[in-house]
């Protein structure tokens, strides 16, 4: 297998020094693999806490998919109202996409449809979107897999070209768990990396949209006391986070001395993360994919 267009070099070099520790019918995905066991084994709960907001930084910088969630009148799913909530919310997407059977996929997809019927242009919307249009959803689900990639490979080290590329295909799941089809996931992981390459070089942040990133990266939803607390931190791992162009339409700087103290976080949680428990390194996932079950269970909404 070919090596993939992926990331500057002072993040391969992280990498190596980190990564040797170590409605309709759902669509359906391509033919499985990875066992379900298999699949629990290679994620990590932490990449939500650590990579989270960077990533909805890549998902919104797609201005359509941005100006989208930053004009949807569905205010009960907004981030910065409520934050819980919406935190909620999308990590039960990525364990049902992940996890789910296809009755819990079909069950959230139907909720998530609900949620999103009336995210579509707006008349003084500078751009034209719509949450059922498969190509946003495509770019959504790629910024998912590449983060996932990502911090899999900061923590743990690269997967073997075998596993890698099973792990890949069992992630058009963020997309066809939706409406994407499976044909426009790219057909395999090295093609995967030239889509992505070729389009983040595409993506530009605007000023409506910059001030929106920053607010979510300062941690404004929550109260001042906790903004102060954790906002710098939060700020910090963001900007580590963020592929170098994003990073540059954000006006953000980051330095070797950044990377260095970077690598030295990661280091030191890799090494107490690979030994813990399957059922552990899974959280929070496990839990939200438990409380959605429930919540279907008992007839409660799912979002």
């Amino acid at each position: 297998m070919t090596t993939p267009l992926r990331k500057s070099d002072d993040a391969i070099d992280a990498y190596q020094t980190v990564g040797s520790l170590n409605s309709a019918p759902v669509a359906t995905s391509a033919p499985a693999t990875l066992t379900a066991a298999e699949v629990r084994e290679h994620i990590d709960g932490i990449a939500a806490f650590l990579g989270g907001s960077a990533n909805v930084i890549m998902q919104l910088a797609l201005k359509p998919v941005g100006y989208g969630v930053m004009e949807s009148d569905v205010h009960t799913g907004s981030v910065m109202l409520v934050p819980a909530k919406r935190l909620r919310t999308t990590l039960t997407y990525i364990a049902v996409a992940l996890m789910g059977d296809e009755g819990d996929r079909a069950a959230y997809r139907a909720a998530v449809n609900g949620a999103h019927r009336t995210v579509h242009t707006k008349p003084t919307s500078p751009v034209k979107y719509n949450a059922f249009d498969p190509k946003l959803q495509l770019w959504v689900a790629s910024c998912m897999y590449w983060g996932l990639d990502d911090l899999y490979q900061r923590l743990r080290g690269p997967m073997t070209p075998e596993l890698a590329e099973a792990f890949y295909q069992h992630c058009a799941r963020f997309g066809t768990t939706l409406q994407m089809r499976q044909e426009m996931w790219p057909a395999t992981r090295d093609e995967f990396y030239v889509y992505w390459e070729e389009n983040l070089a595409t993506r530009t942040i605007d000023d409506p949209t910059r001030e929106y990133f920053n607010a979510l990266t300062d941690l404004r939803m929550i109260s001042k006391p906790l903004q102060r607390v954790f906002g710098p931190f939060h700020r910090f791992v963001t900007t580590a986070l963020l592929p170098p162009h994003l990073r540059a339409e954000m006006g953000m700087t980051w330095t070797p001395r950044q990377e260095r103290r970077f690598v030295f976080i990661l280091r030191a949680l890799a090494a107490v993360w690979s030994k813990l428990p399957t059922v552990i390194r899974l959280f929070p996932y496990n839990f939200y994919l438990a409380d959605m079950r429930l919540r279907r269970r008992f007839g409660r909404p799912l979002i």
